[in-house]
């Protein structure tokens, strides 16, 4: 069942079934009522990431209480996502875009990684997750992805399980076409990794190359920024051996 556009969705991290009323956080109160202007008895869609999403109705309990009242499911919870995303923190901004595009194109998990060249830097897990939540808001998603604490390369290639192949982008590989290597993969459970700005170290590319679960992807002729690349990597690993295959 498609998403529903022209009616606007909110996220509420409570459980939803029939007759569940949620009360509207104070940013949610404002926003309803203050910048929407909504009045008691309008209709909106809720979603938690967990049952689905449901039409709610709004009333006004007080004049500064705002209650979410579910009514009808309008579409099931789909299966999560089992894609990895794997990334270099950015700078403010560009990873902002990072993430949101990430959630459009299906990640299931996102890890940030530090790297050897990495410029950018996590500031807030909780400031992260928010934007997780709007980019779902925003595009129709019901699957909230989940966000990891950032980890050293090296350490999270040591505890890596085997059973998960990591699809890495290699600027620095000789080829320019990445479907024929993403379709030899036989694996059903993916990560994709990409690098900072700077590009991985000569170490990291060394240890990368070396290990039997991962394998390395070029993208194409042209040197890509590195939010340019996840989408890029994103779209065609999801083509090919993700979800849109």
């Amino acid at each position: 069942m498609r998403a529903n556009f022209r009616m606007q969705r909110l996220f509420v991290d409570a459980p939803l079934s029939s007759g569940a009323a949620v009360e509207a956080s104070a940013e949610q109160f404002n926003y309803l009522a203050n910048v929407l202007r909504m009045e008691d008895g309008a209709e909106i869609l809720i979603f938690n990431g967990r049952d689905g999403e449901w039409k709610a109705a709004l009333s006004f309990p007080t004049r500064k209480r705002i209650l979410l009242t579910a009514t009808e499911q309008t579409r099931p919870q789909p299966a999560p996502s089992d894609l990895h995303y794997l990334f270099a923190p950015l700078k403010v901004g560009r990873m902002d875009y990072l993430v949101q595009k990430a959630v459009e194109m299906g990640a299931g998990l996102l890890q940030p990684v530090l790297t050897q060249h990495v410029q950018g830097r996590i500031t807030s897990l909780d400031k992260l997750r928010a934007n997780v939540v709007e980019a779902a808001e925003q595009c129709g998603i019901l699957a909230i992805p989940d966000v990891a604490e950032p980890v050293r390369l090296s350490e999270l290639l040591d505890r890596w399980p085997k059973e998960r192949r990591i699809i890495y982008c290699d600027e620095g590989d000789a080829g320019q076409n990445p479907l024929p290597v993403l379709s030899s993969i036989r694996e059903r459970h993916l990560a994709l990794l990409v690098g900072p700005e700077g590009g991985f170290s000569e170490d990291e590319r060394k240890r990368l190359r070396g290990l039997d679960f991962v394998t390395a992807i070029p993208l194409g002729p042209r040197i890509l920024r590195a939010d340019t690349a996840a989408v890029a990597a994103l779209a065609v690993v999801q083509a090919t051996v993700g979800d849109w295959s």
